[in-house]
């Protein structure tokens, strides 16, 4: 088992990659403290996990919230080893049409949730020499049309994985950022079905058409993304910090301007 005797944390655990990480960090002998704010969901992955897994409602963006979830790992499973900072959220529009209040949903999504939930993990880490998984997206290296929010709160997701990796490297603890692709997830199901209406396609067809000039020509599963988190949050990856790593079936390969030759 490659997490055996492992504590983790894993935040946005209700849905999508977050609740694929979290079975699949027990299934290698992790116990987890699954975060997010719908209580329900969380309760829904946590249950069939047993005595491995609790359930504890918070927002990422509270550090109250997550002082205590970082809390409740060590007093119930007696450490805090590995952090998945999942917690995210896509929606916005171009920088005119973004006013303040949707700037700061982005900030608070995407960029201040991992902030706060590292910060305060930190402490923890740092006596267990444990490591973080930040989970950005290829949107933190390249940009999508008409979500400026999305797309520079994922970019500064790398640079807080490059700068949580030089401060606290030296204190024994990694950190390194995974940057998916289109994944299935109730999230992308969403986009589709706003592409599928729009184009009077099924979602499945959207997908298709999303990743129809990506090389694997398909998105990935949350359990791939699962797998490839598991490999930065384990010894396998001991050498490893301040990486990111591109989980996209090759998209980020492709010279967009020689697409016109096949």
């Amino acid at each position: 088992m490659r997490l055996k005797g492992k504590v983790a944390l894993v935040t946005g655990a209700g849905t999508g990659i977050g609740a694929a990480v979290t079975r699949r960090y027990v299934e290698e002998g992790a116990r987890v403290v699954l975060t997010g704010r719908r209580e329900a969901l969380l309760t829904e992955v946590a249950a069939p996990l047993g005595d491995a897994a609790v359930a504890f409602a918070a927002d990422a963006t509270d550090a109250a919230q997550m002082r205590a979830a970082a809390d409740l790992a060590r007093e119930r499973f007696g450490s805090l080893d590995i952090v998945v900072a999942n917690a995210g959220g896509h929606g916005g529009s171009g920088v005119a049409d973004t006013d303040d209040e949707s700037w700061q949903l982005s900030l608070d999504a995407n960029l201040n949730s991992c902030f706060v939930t590292c910060r305060e993990a930190l402490p923890s880490l740092i006596e267990s020499q444990g490591s973080i998984v930040i989970v950005s997206s290829i949107a933190g290296l390249a940009a999508g049309p008409s979500v400026c929010g999305y797309v520079t709160t994922k970019h500064a997701l790398v640079g807080l994985t490059k700068s949580l990796a030089r401060d606290y490297g030296p204190q024994g603890v990694r950190v390194n950022c995974l940057c998916p692709g289109w994944v299935r997830t109730p999230m992308a199901d969403h986009q589709m079905d706003e592409l599928a209406a729009r184009d009077a396609i099924s979602r499945d067809e959207a997908y298709d058409l999303v990743t129809k000039d990506v090389p694997l020509r398909r998105p990935a599963t949350s359990e791939e993304i699962a797998d490839i988190c598991l490999f930065l949050g384990s010894s396998e990856s001991a050498i490893m910090t301040g990486s990111v790593v591109v989980a996209d079936g090759g998209a980020m390969a492709v010279d967009l301007p020689t697409l016109a030759f096949g």
